[in-house]
């Protein structure tokens, strides 16, 4: 069977013998149509199953009430939470929301970011792909639409950034371990320098010095994606070692949980010879075991803030915007990999 198409105004103004414009203020509710008008068409409006254009209605008003949002990696466990933060905050201001995923490729980043120009939103919530070196393509799109940036950020983007507190968070949890005796404590952590990966480094060796221990480069692994397979495969390399780490701080849940299969794998006990923390507080940390001692990263926070933070600009276009950076309280969840009851 054809497919009828979308309705029109055109076409519902047509079959009620009156102007485009009349349909359209009947169907908001105009005061200066009259209530039968406006029964009328909402009426036929109803019967024909009309859908408003809102692309043809945001280019009228200058304005869709829709938001846009690129992602390295939708399917990713702490991203997911962060989105749900997103859509519920969103939804609840009144907005609609485009989620597109940039695959971690600098130039689908760039794409996205136009398509969403071309679907009109009124701006844009944006997590950084991995590998981003130049930040021309983004600039360019700022200068268009408000931009407010999330998790994956750079200090090179002058914009509104909701973070947290990276580098306090890691110090938090290294210190953790060093309260439990430990002093020997791998790193596993991402080969390029990503704004996180970094921030992340830095509380580590922050706390190392802070405890007079001194930094052992053999002790820092690397890896292109701190995955649960990079995980295993790291943490096969420190079983093997002489002299074995007495800990693991993995920058996220996957690479640790990654370690803590393989150390089960070698007979190596957890936490007494090796202590494990992880860093996101996923849902796989309380599924493992023994369960992940992580910190946690309150994604749905700061979903719900970053989305206040970019209605503020769309809402105040003449206001001159202080790039701001704002960060969301984490805390450090214990659990078995470092501490048993």
């Amino acid at each position: 069977m054809a497919k009828q198409g979308n309705i029109t105004l055109k076409e519902l103004s047509k079959r009620l013998n009156v102007s485009v414009s009349t349909v359209s203020r009947a169907l908001n509710n105009h005061p200066d149509i009259s209530p039968a008008t406006i029964k009328k068409v909402q009426d036929l409006a109803k019967q024909l199953n009309y859908i408003p254009n809102l692309f043809a209605k945001g280019f009228r008003a200058k304005k869709t009430n829709t938001l846009g949002v690129v992602v390295p990696n939708i399917c990713h466990i702490y991203t997911s939470t962060i989105l749900k933060g997103i859509l519920t905050q969103a939804e609840s201001l009144g907005y609609r929301v485009i989620i597109s995923e940039s695959k971690n490729n600098e130039e689908k980043q760039i794409e996205m970011l136009k398509t969403m120009i071309q679907f009109g939103v009124d701006g844009v919530l944006m997590s950084l792909a991995r590998k981003t070196k130049s930040m021309d393509g983004i600039l360019g799109i700022l200068n268009r639409i408000p931009l407010v940036l999330f998790d994956k950020v750079s200090d090179k983007i002058p914009c509104s950034q909701i973070v947290i507190d990276d580098e306090e968070a890691s110090y938090n949890a290294v210190m953790h371990l060093i309260g439990l005796g430990k002093k020997r404590i791998a790193i596993l952590k991402e080969t390029e320098n990503s704004y996180n990966s970094e921030k992340r480094f830095s509380g580590y060796k922050r706390a190392l010095a802070a405890s007079n221990i001194t930094l052992d480069d053999t002790l820092i692994f690397n890896a292109e994606a701190v995955s649960l397979e990079s995980g295993k495969r790291i943490t096969k390399q420190i079983a093997a070692m002489e002299t074995k780490p007495d800990a693991i701080f993995a920058i996220t849940d996957n690479a640790a949980i990654g370690a803590i299969q393989t150390l089960k794998e070698h007979n190596i006990k957890i936490p007494d010879e090796i202590a494990v923390v992880g860093f996101s507080n996923s849902t796989k940390a309380t599924i493992i075991s023994p369960s992940l001692t992580t910190v946690n990263q309150p994604g749905s926070k700061i979903g719900a803030t970053a989305v206040n933070y970019l209605l503020h600009e769309i809402l105040n276009p003449k206001e001159n915007m202080v790039t701001k950076t704002i960060e969301v309280k984490t805390n450090l969840v214990v659990r078995e990999s470092t501490f048993k009851g």
